[in-house]
C-alpha cells in the first residue's frame, strides 16, 4: 500500500505516521508539509533518520510542485491532514485559511481523480457544525453552521470533498471529530499551552468565564479512527469521531486536572476578554463509525493527559524552541531545504 499523508509534519499527522509505522508497517508513506510555522520536521526526526518514510516540502496550494509529487508515486490513498487549524489566528488573518483549506483541497482533489488514488481521506472538524446548547449531540446529517473562517473554510473543503463523489464518482470519505491532544500538538491550543505555561510559572489564558465545553479525544485514538475509516469507510460518507463520554468538560476544568496533576495552584488561572463568536459547546455522536467499523475511544481523559503531560515534560526542548521563537532558525540549520 502506498499512501500520502498532507500535513504531516504536524500535530495530528505526525502521530498519524508514528501509528502506521506501528500497526501497518509494511506500507510506504510519503509524508508532505509545507513546513508552515506548525509544521516542524523535529516531528518526524525519528523515521526520517531511519529511512522509513519519504518526506516531501510541498504547499498543497502549488498546483505544480504538487503534481510532482502525485505524478512520481502511484498512491493508493490520500489522507489529508493539512490545514490551517487554529481559530484565534482565522480571526485575526482569514485568507490564509480560505487558501489553504479550501483551494488547497480542491487541488489534491485533482491531483487524487487524475492520478487515480483509489480512496481520498479527508479530516475535517466537528467545528463546521456551530455551536450547541447544554444538551444535544452532533449527528452526521446536522446541518452546517460554521462560525469562524476557520470552522467556514473547513466546511467548504468538506462539500469540495463530498461535491467530487457526487459529480464524479471520486471515492473519498469525511471524518469530522471534535478536540485532539497529545504529544507534539503545538503550544498555541489550548491543553500545551496550559501545560508549558504552568511548567513556567506562567499564567494561563481562560477565555470568558471558562464555562464554555468541549469533547477531547486523545490523538491516536482519533489516528486509528481515521485508519478505520481509510480502511472500511464507503465513499460519499462522513463520519464523526468524538472521545469518551467523561472527556465533555468546560475548559476551566481541563486546566484544573493539569493544575492538579502538576501540584501547582489554580490561582495561575486568569481571566481574559472573550475570543468573538465563541462556540459554547460541541459534542458528537460516533455511533455511526462505531457501527460501521467497531472503532470505540480507549484512552480515557485522565490517562491520556497524564501522558500527555508526561511526554511535555520529557520533550521540554522541544516546546522551549517553539515558544522561544527559535525554531525555524533551528530548522534551517540543521535541515535546510529538504525537499
Amino acid at each position: 500500500m502506498k499512501i500520502l499523508i498532507t500535513g504531516a509534519a504536524g500535530f495530528i499527522g505526525a502521530n498519524f505516521v508514528y501509528h502506521l509505522l506501528e500497526n501497518r508497517p509494511d506500507w510506504e508513506i510519503t509524508a508532505l508539509d509545507a513546513l508552515t510555522y506548525a509544521g516542524n520536521l523535529e516531528n518526524l526526526k525519528s523515521p526520517l533518520e531511519a529511512k522509513q518514510i519519504k518526506f516531501e516540502k510541498v504547499d498543497i496550494c502549488d498546483e505544480e510542485d504538487l503534481a510532482r509529487v502525485f505524478s512520481s508515486t502511484q498512491f493508493d490513498q490520500v489522507y489529508h491532514f493539512a490545514a490551517e487549524s487554529h481559530v484565534d489566528r482565522s480571526i485575526l488573518s482569514p485568507n490564509e485559511f480560505v487558501r489553504t483549506n479550501v483551494l488547497g483541497t480542491q487541488n489534491l482533489i485533482n491531483n487524487a481523480r487524475k492520478y487515480e488514488v483509489s480512496k481520498f481521506i479527508h479530516v475535517s472538524t466537528d467545528e463546521v457544525y456551530g455551536t450547541l446548547g447544554e444538551t444535544g449531540r452532533f449527528v452526521e446529517e446536522t446541518p452546517l453552521d460554521p462560525s469562524s473562517a476557520y470552522s467556514a473554510s473547513k466546511a467548504g473543503s468538506d462539500m469540495l470533498v463530498l461535491a467530487a463523489f457526487r459529480t464524479h464518482g471520486f471515492n473519498a470519505v469525511v471524518t469530522r471529530c471534535t478536540n485532539n491532544y497529545g504529544p507534539y500538538q503545538f503550544p498555541e491550543k489550548l491543553i500545551p499551552l496550559v501545560i508549558s505555561n504552568v511548567m513556567e510559572d506562567k499564567k494561563l489564558p481562560l477565555y470568558g468565564d471558562g464555562t464554555n465545553v468541549r469533547s477531547w479525544i486523545y490523538v491516536r485514538d482519533h489516528c486509528e479512527a481515521v485508519l478505520r475509516v481509510g480502511e472500511k469507510g464507503a465513499a460519499g460518507e462522513v463520519y464523526n469521531i468524538g472521545g469518551p463520554l467523561e472527556s465533555e468538560v468546560p475548559n476551566k476544568e481541563i486546566m484544573l486536572k493539569i493544575l492538579s496533576i502538576l501540584g501547582k495552584s489554580e490561582d495561575l488561572i486568569e481571566y481574559v476578554t472573550d475570543r468573538l463568536g465563541h462556540d459554547f459547546r460541541y459534542a458528537v455522536d460516533s455511533s455511526k463509525l462505531k457501527n460501521a467499523t467497531d472503532w470505540e475511544p480507549s484512552i480515557s481523559l485522565n490517562e491520556g493527559l497524564e501522558t500527555t503531560i508526561n511526554w511535555y515534560k520529557e520533550n521540554t526542548e522541544w516546546w522551549q524552541k517553539i515558544k522561544s521563537g527559535e525554531y525555524m532558525k533551528y530548522y534551517e540549520k540543521n535541515y535546510g531545504d529538504r525537499s
